[in-house]
């Protein structure tokens, strides 16, 4: 425990989408907040009072510049938004997480928090629990799962204080175009017709709000140390259900459904058991799907 009256908090990934919500949340607290990345934050995700650091988390020699600062909490959001690229996924997702942990092994931190994902289960049956043996089939499942191994074997050998949450789709306001919410939004808002798969596939979706609810949740929960545990809406729903209703409230767009076919990877249904979630963390998702859509559509 360090003797900081002020919770100090490392955002690893502070400029991305996730990291900029888990920033500000903890601004909001008046905690002493530091976003540590490898580029600077778009304008529409710039935060006043947090403190900026810039490195490579697969440099080792990018944490020279957190040497003389101690944190209470670290948050890894770190990793590559592409996934296409086999070896910078490799070392965004497990040599980064792996060099943030060695470099935090011994620095008495209080939580460390990394952020997994539902791609380390692979194909396994829905709901997935996390007592299952993952077997994770894309590069980027086989890079976080790697990682939660790594902590695993780093709690078990030093009592290094992680948990794991394994998040599934997580939307809301000032995301990237890259993802599905944000580029059916921009879509409909520019009245354009857009392809599709037949939006068939079952996934959950969660507000971010929600997230980082969870998020702070397991900061104060000391149980949740040396725990995995999944965090989603519990609620699976098809992703043309999504669209259609993203064309309703805007009132323009036009999907093209089938235009975009599945891969033969592709995983139906996709959505976690919150057993551990609500058992352990006493949390739950409380933005209904209709209104965060309705939230995230006014900023994008």
């Amino acid at each position: 425990m360090t003797n900081m009256k002020k919770k100090r908090i490392l955002v690893i990934g502070g400029t991305g989408f996730l990291g900029y919500h888990l920033a500000k949340g903890a601004i909001k607290k008046k905690w002493d907040v530091y976003s540590f990345s490898r580029k600077a934050p778009p304008k529409k995700r710039i935060l006043n009072k947090l403190k900026y650091i810039y490195g490579d988390t697969f440099k080792k020699k990018s944490f020279n510049k957190l040497l003389n600062k101690k944190f209470n909490y670290i948050i890894n959001f770190s990793g590559y938004v592409d996934h296409k690229n086999k070896k910078k996924v490799y070392e965004g997702h497990f040599i980064g997480c792996k060099n943030i942990v060695d470099f935090f092994l011994k620095k008495n931190i209080e939580a460390f928090i990394q952020i997994g994902s539902c791609a380390e289960y692979g194909k396994m049956s829905s709901p997935q629990n996390e007592k299952a043996q993952c077997k994770p089939i894309s590069h980027y499942g086989k890079a976080k799962n790697k990682s939660s191994n790594y902590l695993k074997k780093m709690y078990k050998k030093h009592q290094f204080p992680f948990t794991i949450l394994r998040l599934y789709q997580v939307y809301g306001p000032k995301q990237d175009l890259n993802r599905l919410i944000p580029i059916v939004i921009d879509a409909c808002k520019r009245k354009k017709n857009f392809p599709c798969s037949n939006g068939n596939q079952l996934r959950d979706f969660a507000h971010i709000e929600d997230i980082v609810s969870a998020i702070f949740k397991v900061l104060d929960i000391k149980k949740s140390r040396g725990k995995i545990i999944n965090i989603g809406s519990g609620i699976p729903v098809k992703i043309k259900y999504v669209i259609d209703t993203i064309v309703s409230i805007i009132k323009n767009g036009k999907p093209e459904y089938g235009k975009i076919e599945l891969r033969n990877d592709e995983i139906k249904t996709v959505y976690p058991n919150l057993y551990l979630a609500k058992s352990l963390l006493k949390w739950k998702t409380k933005i209904p799907l209709i209104k965060g859509l309705k939230k995230t559509i006014k900023t994008i």
